[in-house]
């Protein structure tokens, strides 16, 4: 143990110039967003853009986010473990660990969007007043932390095997693989509970959340590892047969347009029965008043439909014209989770007032901070990871 450790640190800092780079640049912002934190612990959360009216913003935006991106782990490794795909099986393990890291960020945003963070000892059952099973918050906690659990195991365990020249047992991870399988979509589907469950927020009052959730999820995860895998091929720490991203591609265009007809339907619904809900999601495209989110809606549903023709045309042959697509992706999907889906949630409010919601600068830098350390342990995961895996797979 004290041997795989030992590489492990050593694999970390060991690395070239434009690793430091990286490297540096991350733990830089990671500190700075600690420091923006620090002034909001201080401040309280008035530090913030959020206020009565609106109450969930950028921090709640990324949780929805993140949640999704990490379950959408279970994209990789169904054809790796249920198809038995041996390509794919060589690389499920960066998505695990990514998956992690993706975990570890999901929990910080909850952290910071804490109004009382010493209070935090009632989400641990039998030391604070847990609530469970009345509140759907407690489910939250539950998913999440076994989600994070069972990754972290699996990740140790064939990594730790691999370490010794060992073939992991089985018997001894196979089942928690399976496990882990069913459990990502709950992680997701409880998270869209949490906000279909607010009777009074008719903007989430669909049965649409949970699907969209996860369609929009198995999008944007497997892009994500795309431009992950491409990054790493690049710089020559990996080598990744080009079937490998043509399975991943089709999931992402399949999911994509899952996501894109489940949005329409609901767009459909709410525009041609003009139901309750009708002047959020109005507000939302601009229809009805000032609306600082509508440019941001637009230009989510047009990199969103623009990549999906990229990946329905010959184009998509194309790597540069592929990254593209994946970068579209990732970025109109977070902005569709973030600012339009939780904050149009409140606007207007339950006393019918139009406020704005504009992020402060130190909630910003919180955001990027988090992101940063969240990407900083990612990196640390694929830098102690990657010579065991290459060695492993080599003949």
């Amino acid at each position: 143990m004290i041997a795989f450790i030992l590489h492990g640190f050593r694999s970390v800092f060991q690395g070239s110039r434009a690793y430091w780079v990286w490297f540096t640049v991350l733990l830089a912002l990671a500190l700075v967003g600690l420091n923006a934190y620090a002034r909001q612990l201080a401040h309280g959360l008035g530090s913030t853009g959020m206020g009565d009216e609106v109450s969930w913003g950028l921090y709640i935006a990324n949780f929805a986010f993140l949640v999704g991106m990490a379950a959408a782990a279970v994209m990789m490794v169904i054809p790796a473990y249920i198809f038995k795909d041996k390509e794919m099986h060589k690389v499920v393990i960066f998505s695990e660990l990514f998956a992690v890291a993706a975990m570890i960020m999901c929990m910080l945003f909850i952290f910071v969007d804490l109004g009382r963070p010493d209070r935090i000892h009632h989400m641990v059952p039998k030391i604070g007043y847990f609530n469970w099973p009345g509140s759907l918050l407690t489910w939250d906690v539950i998913v999440l932390n076994g989600y994070l659990i069972l990754n972290l195991y699996v990740c140790a365990y064939f990594l730790y095997e691999s370490f010794h020249g060992r073939r992991p047992k089985p018997i001894l991870y196979i089942p928690v693989v399976f496990l882990a399988i069913a459990w990502a979509p709950t992680i997701h589907t409880v998270t869209a509970f949490l906000f279909q469950g607010l009777g009074g927020r008719p903007f989430w009052n669909t049965g649409l959340i949970a699907p969209r959730f996860l369609a929009s999820a198995f999008a944007a995860g497997p892009a994500f590892m795309i431009l992950v895998f491409t990054v790493l091929e690049r710089l020559g720490a990996i080598s990744i047969e080009s079937t490998v991203i043509r399975r991943i591609r089709v999931i992402v265009t399949v999911s994509l347009l899952i996501n894109i007809f489940l949005a329409g339907s609901e767009l459909f619904a709410e525009f041609y029965a003009e139901s309750a809900h009708t002047v959020h999601i109005s507000h939302l495209f601009g229809l009805h008043g000032i609306s600082l989110l509508a440019p941001w809606i637009w230009a989510s549903l047009a990199m969103n439909i623009l990549a999906a023709v990229i990946l329905l045309s010959p184009a998509r042959n194309n790597p540069i014209a592929l990254i593209v697509a994946c970068i579209m992706i990732v970025v109109g999907i977070w902005i569709e989770k973030g600012l339009g889906f939780v904050v149009p949630g409140f606007i207007p409010s339950t006393l019918g007032d139009f406020v704005q919601y504009i992020p402060s600068a130190n909630e910003i830098i919180i955001c990027i901070g988090i992101w940063a350390f969240g990407l900083l342990v990612y990196t640390i995961f694929l830098k102690g990871s990657l010579p065991i895996v290459n060695q492993q797979n080599t003949p």
